[in-house]
């Protein structure tokens, strides 16, 4: 069964007469067409009875045929009100429009209120958005294959980095190099905004790369990832340009033997709050548990970051095929930031990575 028959099947259950899908990855995944429409509507409609379709700018029309959706799409102009529009299509194919089933996560409020103009009686009472993280939770071999060539591309992307590395080259020198590389090979989309943070920058988990000069005898995280055909990967990796310092090279060590160990935890049966402990244990008792300040992992597939959360009070039970990342962190302001990330997919006995770049302390000469 396909996903859109799994959603149909979904709101067939639910008594639902419509599900409108908002997200554009989600669009996505159920149609295979993606596109980000900025502020015009795109839009697909699923119901239980009759064929679902795609409502999309005009000017996205033939975009959506050559992406392979066979259903039955519908354009409008700027100057058009599209929720006029759609609701006429809508009652073209159903003659009850009373329950609706949307993504509660992500629906704009004024689209919410623009279907409730156009159908007064209308009612919410089918989250979509917990059936869909739900769908995704487990991965089909098809789908761990595309995040394995992700993967490798995000493996190509580290080698780059790397590489890039000389002293006086800025964290944003360093990002660009990256990503033209990628560009090069055919890699036009990042699965998110690329990271490089050297030396005390990287003590904050989220920062932006800088204007920042790479300096010798300083260790420089990467976190990175790459968009494979709409399903994404996500690793982290700490080097040391030039000789670490006594103190640099403790925090990288039980960063390491955290990360380490977790993968080697990973196992159908165990739970998402026992994985967080394990890693968390083993930074807390170094004596840096208070720089550990995220969860242990996020879950990743179409999104980068998705269903479920590896962390304290998630007594989910591992699976096979559900994909999600191993990335504890030590970050000591004014000091360093170390993290080490790799996404894994759960088998019937253990977890494998889609990342395989050596995690141990690379020691990058200095030059430049």
């Amino acid at each position: 069964m396909s996903h859109l028959e799994q959603l149909q099947h979904w709101i067939t259950e639910q008594h639902v007469d419509a599900a409108y899908i908002s997200d554009p990855t989600d669009i996505n995944y159920f149609t295979g067409f993606y596109s980000e429409p900025e502020e015009r509507v795109l839009a697909l409609f699923v119901f239980p009875d009759a064929a679902p379709f795609l409502f999309t700018p005009a000017l996205s029309v033939e975009a959506v045929r050559k992406a392979g959706w066979t259903g039955d799409v519908y354009g409008y102009l700027d100057q058009e009100d599209p929720f006029a529009l759609i609701a006429a299509h809508i009652k073209e194919r159903s003659r009850t429009n009373h329950a609706w089933a949307i993504e509660k996560d992500v629906l704009p409020f004024g689209r919410y209120e623009a279907i409730q103009r156009e159908f007064p009686d209308a009612v919410f009472p089918a989250d979509a958005s917990r059936f869909i993280e739900q769908l995704k939770l487990i991965k089909s071999p098809a789908e761990i294959a595309l995040m394995e060539a992700a993967g490798r591309e995000a493996d190509e992307c580290f080698r780059v980095g790397f590489d890039a590395l000389r002293t006086g080259i800025t964290e944003q020198g360093v990002v660009a190099e990256i990503n033209y590389a990628m560009m090069k090979q055919g890699v036009m989309h990042m699965s998110f905004d690329t990271i490089v943070q050297a030396g005390v920058n990287a003590a904050d988990p989220h920062g932006e790369p800088t204007a920042a000069q790479v300096a010798p005898n300083e260790l420089v995280l990467f976190d990175l990832g790459t968009n494979h055909q709409g399903y994404m990967s996500d690793a982290s990796r700490t080097v040391a340009y030039g000789e670490p310092t006594a103190k640099q090279k403790e925090i990288f060590d039980v960063c390491l033997e955290a990360q380490l160990t977790a993968m080697d935890a990973v196992k159908p049966g165990l739970t998402a709050a026992e994985l967080d402990k394990i890693a968390r244990d083993i930074i807390t008792k170094a004596g840096y548990g208070e720089y550990f300040i995220h969860r242990l992992g996020h879950g990743i597939g179409t999104s980068t970051h998705e269903f479920p959360s590896i962390m304290a009070g998630n007594e989910m039970v591992l699976q096979p095929g559900m994909c999600f990342s191993i990335e504890p962190g030590i970050y000591i302001p004014g000091v360093a930031g170390v993290r080490i990330e790799d996404c894994v997919h759960v088998t019937e006995t253990g977890g494998v990575p889609f990342t395989h770049t050596d995690k141990q302390l690379q020691v990058i000469p200095v030059r430049g």
